[in-house]
């Protein structure tokens, strides 16, 4: 007689089905559709907050939806032309509480954003407001080639 195996059961606080962790990072981002998978995501992160970035003639914006993190407890930092997002969310559910479906992720968070040239980090504000982080990081103002003129004669 063929039984049935019996998988442990997954979840509770702070955990999480590896299988179906793995099958949801599969669908996330763009495997689908042939495009190459998203690094802005660390490994560690045990969920990941959805970013939109806008640029405009002399800023980036950066949205990222992190509905239930208090902003003072979101670190943003720059370092060496990366852009570091991180936080957590902690769960409102009591283990002792029985629940048909749970689907809205807790846990800490990160994210990094690789900068281009023209950003520039000390202008970079962000701030928090109904679930959703804005982080601007303004343009360095463009600066117009120099002109070298060319000798004809060299100097010994």
């Amino acid at each position: 007689m063929n039984q049935m195996a019996r998988f442990p059961q997954w979840g509770g606080q702070g955990t999480t089905d590896p299988v179906r962790q793995i099958i949801d990072r599969l669908f996330e981002g763009n495997f689908l559709q042939g495009g190459s998978r998203d690094e802005s995501s660390v490994v560690t992160s045990q969920w990941i907050p959805l970013v939109d970035i806008k640029e405009e003639q002399d800023r980036f914006i950066l949205y990222a939806d992190i509905p239930g993190v208090d902003p003072k407890n979101i670190d943003v930092q720059m370092d060496r032309g990366l852009l570091t997002i991180k936080g957590e969310r902690t769960s409102e559910i009591e283990e002792s509480e029985r629940f048909s479906r749970i689907e809205r992720q807790h846990g800490s968070f990160h994210r990094r954003f690789a900068l281009p040239d023209s950003a520039d980090p000390e202008g970079i504000t962000a701030t928090g407001h109904n679930g959703v982080l804005q982080i601007m990081i303004p343009k360095r103002p463009e600066t117009t080639p120099r002109r070298i003129q060319v000798g004809s004669t060299f100097n010994n």
